[in-house]
């Protein structure tokens, strides 16, 4: 069966926008082949073209699809392939016929991608942007039935049928297991595209992600907010050196922290995006008895496992903790070591500091004091270094972004004799005003020092902060030098943006927390608190069981107390039979317009072409194509003329 045009042009709609987010994930190539496929398929829909696709064009250009998707993937198992796949085939099946059947299938391939896109972004202009698209492949299906419908009865439909379906939505949303992880869940590509910190770092790793908007986490503080000289939130530390890449070394993990927690707490909610790693980036330094987490022994917090989704972690933090004052020697062995060439002036400073006199205290203040004094330039645009980095940052650029501090003075200590280490992390944070939540963005990466003095343990300096005070302060955007690239939505004449990126941000807090978050813990305290202490999937089957039923009869009953609603060409009908029903002729409720034509042409067979044209005329009307006022005039004006005897 040939479906009818305005069918066509509705699935030519839902394709266009099902795409659509999808192109900057497939390929540039396939991008464009989509496109021009679609821009083909309009032209012919609209008249402006009438050359049909041959089919061997078409078998030809899924071959090389094919081909193309597999020399660029290297395989067809995967997230990235198989929607690529997908793609090549929504877009050749809208070539290949007009049969109801191609539209069908069609609209099928749609729904799939629809949710591919969650695969990608699960954010809720995404989730907006497939619901607007399961729309128009609704109305698309119903174009099918309403071939001559006009477009707002058609948008009407839809929304209706959209608006029966939110409830059972709901209650799948609420009741359905839930699963943990992403929605993908091969290993090939499963966690890709993940961004953020590394276990190493090396001249401009970290000044990478300054230009980036992007959100590493949120944190909800119960009661006071930390001041900013106190929020830095600790990844990674950095204790092996080759002259150029800082890297980690092995912790062990704890149940409690290797430091008794003293002084001041600050009691938070994180949520974390996912980084495909084990790290927190907690508020230095994490209290103990925290629930679902590790210690380590260079005060790191990490999860139980890498952390693949979006997640929430109840935490404490203490700032003012002692930490490390009775280290193992073999870790303060590790803090000293040194690749034994390279570098040569910065190991001539260091030996300058340490013969100066006094203990490891004032050799830290010695280098303090140098890097406040020396013209270093804090910018996001360092010279390139040459093979020895420390030398050529300390005496010739004297220009660098926090790795480059970071990474000198730790360099400097452990030359002078002092035993220091990198850590990176996050420092800073802006409080939300829309929502009071404070929101650490990747431009938050930073690097800083610790040095480990006799009798006072692990001590925080941060080398940057010496030099730009206002990073710590008033941010990175304060800090870099004037002319430096800033993140768009730093830019002082940029407030307004600001502004709508506030309101915007805390709406998809929100959706983070109440639609994404609603994970299997968080379900079955749901569930605890309706009395469903011990749900497990038999029982969630039952409810799921039990609501869907409930809703069906609610719709049912809605829809049976309905008035049915009588149009003009109804009415002309209805006419008709209370004519026939006064000649003792009255319409069974059973009887279609020609069964009951049939029998009045029985029982008046002087006027029985009469009846059979009006009854023709009304199923004509009503089953085929909606008729126009003249039409409609026409079949009143018939049934006046007509006569019973």
């Amino acid at each position: 069966m040939v479906a009818e045009r305005s069918a066509h042009r509705w699935l030519l709609l839902t394709a266009g926008l099902t795409l659509a987010p999808h192109t900057v994930h497939l390929p540039r190539w396939l991008a464009a082949l989509c496109a021009m496929l679609l821009i083909w398929r309009g032209a012919q829909l609209w008249h402006l073209g009438r050359w049909r696709a041959p089919r061997l064009l078409l078998m030809a250009i899924a071959l090389g699809v094919a081909a193309g998707i597999r020399l660029d993937f290297g395989h067809f198992f995967g997230k990235d392939p198989g929607i690529a796949l997908l793609a090549a085939m929504l877009c050749l099946k809208l070539m290949e016929g007009d049969h109801t059947r191609d539209v069908r299938v069609a609209v099928l391939l749609c729904f799939f991608l629809q949710l591919g896109q969650f695969f990608y972004n699960q954010s809720l202009p995404v989730a907006a942007l497939a619901l607007a698209g399961a729309w128009l492949a609704t109305i698309t299906l119903l174009a099918l039935h309403q071939q001559q419908a006009p477009i707002a009865t058609q948008l009407g439909t839809g929304g209706l049928l959209f608006a029966q379906a939110l409830p059972f939505m709901l209650a799948l949303f609420i009741l359905f297991p839930r699963v943990q992880g992403p929605l993908w869940g091969l290993p090939a590509d499963a966690y890709s595209g993940v961004s953020g910190l590394s276990e190493t770092m090396s001249p401009g790793s970290i000044s990478a992600l300054s230009l980036s908007d992007a959100i590493a986490f949120r944190a909800q503080f119960d009661g006071a907010t930390p001041a900013p000289a106190l929020r830095y939130w600790r990844g990674p530390v950095l204790t092996e050196f080759d002259g150029r890449t800082w890297r980690s070394a092995p912790s062990t993990l704890r149940n409690e922290p290797a430091y008794p927690p003293s002084g001041s707490s600050y009691r938070y909610t994180m949520t974390l995006e996912p980084h495909n790693q084990r790290w927190l980036l907690a508020l230095d330094y994490a209290d103990a008895g925290l629930a679902g987490v590790h210690y380590t022994d260079d005060f790191q917090l990490l999860a139980p496992e890498p952390v693949r989704s979006r997640a929430r972690f109840a935490l404490r933090a203490r700032p003012h903790t002692m930490v490390g004052i009775d280290e193992r020697e073999t870790v303060l062995a590790a803090a000293l070591r040194l690749p034994s060439r390279g570098n040569p002036r910065a190991r001539q400073l260091a030996q300058e500091f340490a013969k100066a006199g006094g203990g490891a205290r004032d050799i830290v203040q010695r280098a303090i004091d140098h890097l406040r004094t020396g013209g270093y330039v804090y910018t996001l645009t360092p010279a390139r270094l040459g093979d020895d980095t420390i030398d050529g940052f300390l005496f010739d650029t004297r220009e660098g972004f926090c790795e480059h501090f970071a990474s000198a003075f730790v360099f400097v200590m452990r030359a002078a004799g002092v035993p220091a280490r990198v850590v990176t992390g996050y420092q800073g944070g802006a409080i939300n005003p829309v929502d009071g939540v404070m929101v650490v963005r990747q431009s938050d990466a930073h690097a800083w020092a610790e040095v480990w003095l006799e009798g006072a343990g692990w001590q925080r300096i941060d080398p940057t902060a010496v030099a730009a005070p206002q990073r710590i302060e008033a941010g990175l955007g304060e800090a870099i030098r004037l002319g430096d690239p800033r993140p768009l939505l730093m830019r002082a004449e940029l407030s307004w943006l600001r502004g709508l990126r506030n309101h915007w941000e805390a709406l998809s807090n929100h959706w983070n927390q109440w639609v994404l978050g609603y994970n299997p813990d968080r379900q079955r305290e749901l569930l605890a608190r309706l009395g469903f202490v011990q749900a497990g999937w038999q029982t969630l089957a039952v409810m799921m069981s039990v609501a869907a039923g409930l809703l069906i009869a609610a719709l049912l009953g809605w829809a049976l107390r309905q008035r049915h609603r009588v149009d003009r060409l109804d009415r002309i009908w209805l006419a008709f039979c209370r004519q026939a029903a006064r000649r003792g002729q009255a319409r069974a409720q059973w009887e279609g317009p020609l069964a009951y034509a049939a029998r009045l042409q029985a029982a008046f067979p002087a006027r029985a072409a009469e009846i059979a044209q009006i009854a023709a005329d009304y199923a004509r009307l009503r089953y085929r194509a909606p008729g126009t006022a003249a039409d409609l005039r026409a079949l009143a004006q018939r049934i006046r003329r007509l006569q019973l005897p």
